[in-house]
């Protein structure tokens, strides 16, 4: 009888400690209470991880929990999104993704390992990074009509490096090519810097990649920069025309920088990420520094994100099977 007793006792206090909001299932834990890991698809110190640790910090100050910034390069970016992808649900795992891992890879790599639209939530955009044309000075061209004009003129006259087959600065020449009419020949090197490299030292002819690494070269008189490739012009070179106003019709590109999460985050944690992530952008001091950086500040919502990566994901698709890009 004494046991019978104890045991209502202990179910008594366990539905008043219930009730009151004392026991473990009352209320849902507030989100953050630990670190949250951020996964970045690429080496330390390249644009996405230069973006990520602009705003880190200060979304730090305002979730009241660090994120650590983990870089888990390879595959172009989606080794890292595929760590994102098969991450728990919870908020404690995000993704800092470029248009290479959430908007090339998917059209390149046949055996990925994740979907953009199943797999990842879109939480925000972060910035984007203008696409360049950028010639070697012993090119004749001072713009880009003329480089157009040689084009037409010698046929595979002009050689242009990329950072891969199927990256991103690959689709972009591929774009203008279509756009002009013209051949050039392709030559592919290990990353960003390698092609930088060669162009700057004469070995190709030019290159189509990010600003952000072809500007201190422009400024020395190293490169010659003729057109961004982008929509509008990028105010770390607001003399530069965009390919519109140099006079080429064909579908902008620049590159984009955002965080997602796992598939499935509950959309509480998600509208807490980007209330964050929105009030860093606002920040003018945030948008100077990005400035600086060579970016663009991009503070969308996770729906126009999805469209984004939805809309040019299609674009990118077309050019890949177009050209019949394959993946190194």
């Amino acid at each position: 009888m004494t046991r019978l007793r104890n045991r209502f006792g202990s179910l008594l206090l366990s539905v008043i400690a219930l009730s009151t909001g004392g026991g473990a299932f009352a209320q849902p834990t507030a989100y953050p209470v630990k670190p949250v890991r951020v996964v970045v698809g690429f080496a330390p110190g390249g644009p996405a991880d230069i973006v990520g640790r602009l705003v880190a910090p200060k979304i730090t100050e305002i979730l009241g929990q660090q994120l650590v910034m983990e870089s888990r390069g390879g595959a172009g970016g989606t080794i890292g999104m595929d760590v994102v992808a098969k991450a728990p649900a919870d908020g404690y795992t995000l993704g800092l993704g470029s248009s290479g891992n959430l908007i090339v890879a998917p059209h390149l790599y046949p055996k990925i390992g994740y979907s953009v639209a199943k797999d990842l939530s879109p939480v925000a955009s972060l910035a984007t990074t203008a696409f360049v044309i950028a010639v070697n000075p012993s090119v004749p061209a001072k713009t880009t009509a003329e480089l157009v004009k040689i084009a037409h003129t010698k046929k595979n006259a002009l050689s242009y490096g990329t950072s891969g087959n199927g990256s991103s600065s690959h689709i972009a020449a591929e774009l203008f090519r279509n756009a002009i009419g013209a051949e050039f020949v392709h030559v592919p090197y290990k990353g960003t810097g390698p092609a930088l490299t060669a162009v700057v030292s004469g070995e190709i002819d030019m290159m189509f990649g990010d600003l952000i690494p072809a500007l201190p070269h422009a400024q020395s008189g190293r490169l010659r920069l003729l057109a961004n490739l982008g929509s509008h012009r990028s105010p770390a070179a607001p003399n530069l025309p965009t390919i519109a106003e140099a006079g080429v019709k064909m579908q902008p590109m620049s590159g984009r920088y955002a965080f997602v999460a796992p598939a499935g985050t509950p959309r509480e944690v998600i509208a807490k990420l980007h209330a964050a992530i929105a009030a860093v952008l606002k920040s003018p001091e945030t948008q100077q520094r990005f400035i600086q950086a060579g970016f663009e500040v991009v503070n969308d919502t996770p729906e126009q994100l999805a469209a984004t990566l939805k809309n040019e994901g299609e674009l990118i698709g077309a050019v890949i099977r177009k050209a019949g890009i394959k993946a190194e």
